[in-house]
């Protein structure tokens, strides 16, 4: 077959990072220390391994019918949809994120350039509201974004579905540095086959449940809404930003001790 040519794709910039504005308790452009992850095991209480593979659809399904009483659907916020672990709100001071890059020997093209730009923009909106570090290899982040479409998956009604970006959770015990501590480890998929913007929308929304808003907004106008818009959301609605500063504000996960052997 002939190869298939590439339809003109307008260049979408990364927005710069605004210096005023935002998260105030945020400094802009911050640089913290991403060390190496020496060991790395499933968190587990009595030795059952829990908190494993949750996923925003489950988040869904489970707050079926568990709306707070009384909360308002088109309120400041949205935090009564979310929902956080046994060991605690998946949440850290800072984040250290990877970036999938292109193979050695792979030539760009434009929808590896695009892919590229399009993440980048929405970790720099991020940015914004976190101290988010980029790293260069995988075992530095506690995030790992990967250039990949994600398989298909049981919906909430049951039916597989298919969908442009997926984040799957894992609490991890990991040793850094010699000491123990438990995180929040998540993989997010974000496909290649889509325009710009709406590699920026998905991804924007992905990192959004990466950064610990494990739940969705029933308000179109928000990033973190159930389901896409027509329309790419390409920004964080105040609803966005005060749900995250909510949920900065609730305990973090639990202290980990040096796992037994």
């Amino acid at each position: 077959m002939p190869p298939v040519p590439f339809l003109p794709i307008p260049t979408l910039e990364p927005p710069p990072l605004v210096r005023n504005g935002g998260n105030p308790d945020v400094q802009q452009n911050p640089r913290f220390d991403c060390p190496i992850q020496q060991q790395s095991r499933p968190w587990s209480v009595a030795g059952e391994v829990t908190g494993v593979g949750i996923s925003p659809k489950q988040v869904d399904k489970s707050l079926r019918g568990l709306e707070t009483p009384g909360a308002d659907p088109a309120g400041a916020d949205y935090h009564q949809r979310l929902k956080s672990t046994p060991a605690g709100w998946p949440i850290r001071s800072q984040w250290c994120v990877w970036v999938e890059p292109l193979a050695a020997g792979t030539p760009a093209g434009p929808f590896g350039a695009h892919w590229q730009r399009a993440v980048e923009a929405a970790l720099a909106i991020w940015q914004t509201e976190l101290p988010i570090q980029a790293v260069a290899t995988p075992d530095q982040a506690q995030v790992r974004l990967w250039r990949r479409k994600p398989p298909l998956e049981s919906g909430p009604d049951g039916p597989l579905r298919a969908s442009h970006g997926r984040a799957l959770l894992q609490l991890r015990q990991v040793q850094r540095l010699g000491q123990w501590q438990l995180e929040p480890q998540v993989e997010v998929l974000i496909s290649p086959g889509q325009r710009p913007e709406a590699i920026q929308a998905t991804s924007l929304h992905e990192l959004g449940h990466a950064f610990g808003l494990w739940g969705h907004s029933d308000q179109s106008g928000d990033v973190m809404a159930v389901s896409p818009t027509a329309k790419p959301v390409l920004a964080l609605s105040a609803r966005d930003r005060a749900t995250l500063r909510w949920l900065l504000r609730q305990p973090g996960l639990s202290p980990v001790v040096e796992p037994a052997y």
